[in-house]
């Protein structure tokens, strides 16, 4: 049986986790989720009956690991449903309206490139946080950070690129 100061504690501790919430529905909305609200009250309710197993130096990260994991099983099930699937990772609204090259250059990279580059980018997660995200070691990640920047810019001057000049005869000659 647990005490009246455990249960205190816990609570407490469930408070600090809980002030993610807004981040952790951001995160959903901008990944495409159908129900981001809905996905988020999910992790956090995943992350009250773990709260053990919830680091309490930065819950962030293994909070967006869990909305991850939530967000791929949607997309599981509306795949055998034969409900229309959301593109994972795709770009957020707020950035199309900002740079259509940069949205074009994301939406060219694999989805492992454009998600280390959202959760550094967007999330605005250390390295080392993002790889708890994805379960990978530090410097695995950072490689691939690495390997995704060098192909968003080698997408980017791709995009930049003016086309090549093509001459019409109009004459026909």
């Amino acid at each position: 049986m647990t005490s009246d100061t455990d249960r205190r504690s816990a609570e407490e501790r469930f408070r600090e986790v809980f002030a993610h919430l807004g981040a952790v529905t951001a995160y959903a909305r901008r990944r495409g989720s159908r129900d981001p609200d809905g996905l988020a009250a999910e992790a956090m309710t995943i992350a009250w009956r773990r709260l053990a197993g919830v680091p309490q130096d930065d819950p962030l990260p293994w909070l967006y690991a869990t909305a991850r994991n939530l967000l791929l099983a949607e997309r599981r099930v509306a795949r055998r449903t034969g409900t229309r699937v959301v593109e994972p990772s795709v770009p957020a609204p707020e950035l199309h309206d900002l740079d259509p090259q940069l949205d074009a250059a994301l939406r060219s990279l694999s989805p492992a490139d454009r998600e280390a580059l959202l959760l550094v980018a967007w999330e605005d997660l250390a390295p080392t946080q993002a790889a708890r995200v994805l379960g990978l070691k530090p410097t695995a990640f950072r490689v691939r950070l690495l390997r995704a920047r060098r192909r968003l810019r080698a997408a980017l001057d791709e995009e930049r690129r003016p086309a090549p000049l093509v001459q019409i005869d109009v004459e026909g000659t």
